[in-house]
């Protein structure tokens, strides 16, 4: 948390050079992609920016950190063919302002090709590497006269062909390959190219839906009801309108998978209830939405940084029925067992669902993270079943597609505690074995893992 602040403040300041030659956007883009390379996280660097930026100039910068990320590995080989060099062995900077430069060439044909060049030019100068001026402007240049060239067109790998057609790293390509075969691989890896859509939930406690939705309706919003989650909502343009009623904290935006899982908790009115790894908060607001004044809302995690932020989102959506406390989930837990009724545990884990949202999550993992992973999230979900009582029903969920981390930590589980079982999830994602699964490619939300399990009343 501390090393992406400080990272949105290095970006703030740097604005304030206003160098010429390039664009708000262009500039913001660059250091923020810096930023994602020291450490930071897209989403956290690029809302420190919006402030300091004009509507155009935001969204512009949006699409150019999210394409250059998805598409990193694509773009490196087009600088790799048209440099004659490996792309790690150029200073960071450069190939960052080429692959800024290559992006707007490829992908976005709005974009004048002098503009997407010469401003990549300049971005090397402004970060003090003149000499590389020359060399960034040759190879922009060349790309604008063959801009047909295809990175993947000529490999013979079917694997390896997928990788680079779809920017994604060949080890994760070929694991994925053997989970859910070729085609279902390359539908999911082109659907984490894509930007997910907009959802959103109405803040009961806070807004009368119809209302609302009429209001959006009048500034031009498209609105389309969910048939993932009940009560979500997609929402086309009309953004101005969306971030106010964000700000007054009448709606939230919040992915439908991501719903659905403090949905199938099943609140009921003065339930107590622990969601175990709850920061942000969506689902933990979701769930305390649900309960209303009756119901009893946990909320922990692991750091006092991660509580603060979630308490800001309970604030913000005025809900009174929420404590908090900071606990490290992979040890004992500080309550009474048998304590509450319903326990969330939304788990840590490797974010593969995630991609479209979060695309610099594709370049960090590695492939000795999944067994790290499920191995900390077993931990974790038994601690938590210490806490529910008899007849109470916990929810392990994740967004990963990885087995690893969903089905075989619940089967892990499940053989070593007998007083628990699976409960078949009522819902038309439910897979044969009773859990549910949602994806980018089929459902067009997050990819996330759900089981419900039910403690017995005796043995």
């Amino acid at each position: 948390m501390a090393r992406t602040s400080r990272l949105a403040i290095s970006l703030v300041s740097i604005r304030k050079t206003k160098p010429k030659g390039i664009s708000p956007a262009r500039l913001t883009a660059f250091e923020v992609l810096r930023g994602v390379e020291k450490g930071g996280f897209s989403s956290t660097l690029l809302a420190s920016t919006e402030p300091q930026l004009e509507p155009l100039d935001r969204a512009l910068c949006h699409e150019l950190v999210m394409g250059v990320l998805r598409w990193q590995l694509y773009l490196d080989k087009v600088v790799e063919h048209f440099s004659g060099r490996t792309a790690n062995s150029l200073d960071a900077p450069v190939r960052l302002a080429l692959r800024l430069g290559l992006y707007q060439l490829r992908f976005l044909s709005r974009i004048p090709a002098s503009a997407a060049v010469n401003e990549s030019v300049n971005l090397v100068q402004h970060a003090r590497l003149s000499s590389a001026r020359t060399f960034v402007n040759a190879v922009l240049r060349r790309a604008t006269r063959e801009p047909e060239y295809d990175p993947a067109a000529n490999i013979s790998d079917s694997l390896e062909r997928i990788s680079v057609a779809t920017s994604h790293p060949g080890w994760l390509i070929k694991r994925w390959s053997d989970s859910f075969g070729n085609e279902e691989t390359e539908a999911l890896a082109k659907a984490n190219n894509e930007p997910p859509p907009i959802a959103f939930r109405v803040i009961r406690a806070n807004a009368e839906q119809s209302a609302l939705l009429t209001k959006l309706s009048g500034e031009g919003a498209g609105l389309e009801s969910s048939d993932i989650a009940a009560g979500a909502w997609r929402v086309t343009g009309a953004t101005k309108a969306v971030r106010e009623l964000v700000e007054r904290g009448q709606i939230y935006i919040q992915d439908e998978a991501s719903q659905l899982v403090a949905q199938l908790l099943d609140v009921q009115k003065g339930d107590r209830i622990l969601d175990v790894c709850a920061a942000p908060g969506g689902k933990t607001t979701l769930i305390a939405d649900r309960a209303g004044n009756d119901g009893f809302v946990v909320a922990s995690d692991l750091s006092t940084s991660r509580i603060l932020t979630l308490a800001n989102t309970v604030e913000r959506q005025q809900l009174k029925n929420t404590s908090f406390v900071v606990v490290d989930a992979e040890q004992s837990l500080p309550f009474q067992q048998g304590y509450f009724d319903r326990v969330l545990v939304d788990a840590p884990c490797s974010g593969t669902g995630t991609l479209r949202g979060n695309p610099e999550i594709r370049w960090r993992l590695s492939p000795a993270d999944f067994s790290l992973q499920a191995k900390r999230q077993l931990r974790i979900l038994r601690n938590a079943a210490q806490v529910l009582r008899p007849g109470g029903r916990l929810i392990y969920s994740t967004c990963s597609v990885e087995r690893e981390e969903n089905e075989d930590v619940v089967i892990e589980f499940l053989d070593n505690a007998p007083e628990f079982r699976s409960v078949q999830v009522d819902s038309a994602l439910a897979t044969s074995s009773g859990f549910v699964r949602t994806s980018p490619q089929r459902d067009n939300t997050d990819g996330f893992f759900v089981a419900m399990l039910e403690k017995l009343d005796a043995l």
